[in-house]
């Protein structure tokens, strides 16, 4: 596999957090007075990809991109795409993409809570949400994109044999998604073992939670 000095591609300040306006659907906006990523409708895939081919996994929420760069180089013959609202991040994932000449790995400056309306549905092997913002304060609670509707569109794009794969370090994050879950019904889960995660990539926060010793959870949910 294709080895990255990461060395070469210094990272901007970036913050942890987005402006919160784009938490929310951009349909819930009535004012204009702030910079809101794009929505899309549909996407050619030919401008995207080098084979033209539409995505075959998604990373929502991809943060600086660690994980999705290298799962891509490990599926060379798949198609990965990945959602952060930070512009900043964004424009560094494409950064590195363009400087190592990847064909198969795209950023995209978007926030899911608009929708996956541009990608067909069941054409998508696998999802992968990891370490969400917690909002742990009951206030913020409606900033969370965990919700039936992301759950009604993830379940149309994938697959009948797709995998949906979740991760987080907080606990009442992971209670909040296991209750969605349930409501939402259309799901199976299973919570997985460090033995049983088959991922050959790790993410940053993954990383930090194993040097630091902080216990994360994992599941993997399945269309029932």
């Amino acid at each position: 596999m294709k080895k990255i000095n990461y060395i070469k591609y210094p990272l901007p300040r970036i913050r942890h957090h987005a402006n919160p306006v784009l938490y929310f659907p951009k349909k819930q906006h009535k004012g204009n007075n702030f910079i809101y990523p794009p929505v899309y409708d549909s996407l050619n895939w030919e401008d995207v990809y080098a084979n033209g081919m539409h995505p075959d996994m998604l990373d929502i929420g991809c943060g600086l991109g660690r994980f999705l760069i290298e799962i891509s180089l490990l599926n060379e013959d798949k198609n990965i795409l990945g959602f952060e609202l930070r512009h900043h991040a964004v424009e560094w994932i494409e950064k590195v993409i363009a400087g190592e000449n990847l064909t198969n790995v795209k950023a995209l400056w978007y926030s899911a809570v608009n929708g996956l309306h541009f990608i067909k549905t069941g054409t998508i092997e696998k999802v992968f949400y990891f370490f969400p913002d917690p909002w742990v304060k009951k206030k913020h609670h409606k900033r969370r994109a965990f919700s039936a509707e992301l759950l009604g569109e993830i379940h149309r794009v994938m697959k009948p044999d797709g995998e949906f794969y979740l991760m987080t370090d907080v606990p009442e994050v992971d209670e909040f998604q296991q209750e969605t879950l349930n409501d939402f019904g259309k799901f199976s889960y299973k919570y997985i073992s460090d033995n049983e995660w088959i991922l050959p990539v790790q993410t940053n926060h993954e990383e930090f939670c194993m040097r630091k010793n902080i216990p994360f959870i994992r599941m993997i949910c399945r269309k029932k």
